[in-house]
């Protein structure tokens, strides 16, 4: 996704200023994964306490959306409804490819109103369906190491009482320059508006 700002720097998952084409990620049900909700309850508490940085550099955007988690998921797994809401407007996104397995590839292309052009390219770290979709930068497809990693992006749904969704969607640093690189890039007003899009499309699916 993309920040208004500047170009877009995405998400995935929306997007900020740098190259958005290197922003996206990965996704698959990996139990070695660094994540915190993949870990045994007594390795993700001492992960944690320790000061890991599993979500020290993170940056996360929680909302309550009236769409299903069904019809949510279908938008972030289904490339055809990925190109419709993925970038904020009037940023677009063409040829979405998405394989939900661990090293699946993520990637799209996404277009600018001044005829600029972004590869987001990525792969799958975890998939776990309907709850959780883990994707990186850090990879292109065929675990081809990326120029310059980014960030992981971790989106999380919950039922949340008759036909609405409990939506978290956060991108995860390596350091907090990277952190602060993609917060000044707009990553709350590129993935809020995202969001919005992204709720008006499960809503009508």
């Amino acid at each position: 996704m993309v920040g208004l700002r500047h170009r877009p720097v995405l998400w995935p998952a929306p997007c900020g200023p740098q190259n958005i084409g290197s922003r996206l990620g990965y996704v698959g049900p990996v139990r070695s994964s660094p994540y915190p909700d993949a870990l045994p309850p007594e390795e993700n508490a001492m992960a944690k306490t320790q000061g890991s940085g599993l979500l020290e550099y993170a940056l996360t955007l929680e909302r309550l959306l009236d769409a299903p988690v069904g019809n949510i998921w279908r938008c972030w797994t289904e490339p055809a409804l990925l190109e419709q809401w993925f970038c904020p407007k009037p940023w677009y996104v063409t040829d979405a490819r998405i394989e939900l397995r661990p090293g699946g590839e993520f990637s799209s292309l996404m277009h600018g109103p001044d005829g600029e052009e972004f590869e987001a390219a990525g792969v799958v770290l975890e998939v776990v369906p309907r709850k959780r979709l883990v994707t990186t930068d850090a990879f292109r497809p065929g675990w081809i190491p990326s120029g310059r990693a980014f960030m992981v992006t971790e989106i999380l749904l919950e039922a949340a009482g008759t036909g609405k969704t409990r939506y978290t969607a956060r991108a995860r640093h390596w350091d907090e320059a990277a952190r602060a690189e993609h917060e000044a890039m707009g990553f709350r007003e590129g993935w809020g508006q995202a969001a919005d899009q992204l709720e008006v499309l499960a809503r009508s699916l």
